[in-house]
């Protein structure tokens, strides 16, 4: 197995341990000792090659499909994106319901999921934009555009959708957003 592949491999299998809230020791508590800590984090750094049936039983053990556990075939984009996608929920908050109602849902619900109750803002993946603008009808950089246009979005994040699918997860500096808020259209 190649090093790249490995490290791709452990980092799915981290991202699947973290999403289920569990520890290394989590793992191995919830296993009652059939997954140990050790072995788990040796996976998931790519220090130890995994068998397809260990594979296939640490899919069972977390309950999603072994495809799940596998890092994307794919090679990566030599240009990934840096522009985060954050939505100011203040905002958001203050938009009529007929037209911000599908957006406040989405958002409440990936909140929900990350039991993330800041209130103030809230990062979410391209692939989440791409999904509201289906919802919405429009295309996503449609979409994009009105929602810097109700303040939802710090303007300046045009065409990210096509740039870069990163997982966004991480903590913004609220004060670069000011006071942008317009009236939806």
């Amino acid at each position: 197995m190649s090093t790249d592949y490995s490290r791709a491999l452990g980092a799915r299998l981290r991202a699947i341990r973290n999403q289920q809230g569990l520890s290394l020791q989590g793992v191995e508590d919830k296993s009652h000792g059939r997954w140990k800590a050790v072995v788990v984090g040796s996976y998931e750094r790519g220090d130890r090659a995994v068998t397809v049936q260990r594979l296939s039983e640490l899919a069972v053990f977390y309950g999603v499909p072994v495809s799940e556990l596998l890092p994307d075939p794919r090679p990566s984009s030599a240009v990934t994106s840096t522009n985060k996608i954050v939505l100011n929920l203040e905002s958001l908050g203050s938009l009529p319901a007929d037209e911000a109602g599908p957006l406040a849902r989405y958002a409440s619900t990936i909140q929900a999921q990350r039991h993330d109750y800041n209130g103030k803002v809230l990062s979410i993946r391209a692939e989440d934009l791409k999904s509201l603008a289906i919802i919405y009808d429009m295309s996503p950089d449609e979409l994009t555009s009105r929602l810097i246009e109700w303040g939802v979005l710090s303007p300046g994040m045009d065409g990210i959708v096509s740039n870069g699918d990163d997982d966004l997860e991480e903590d913004v500096d609220e004060s670069a957003w000011g006071d942008r808020r317009r009236s939806p259209r």
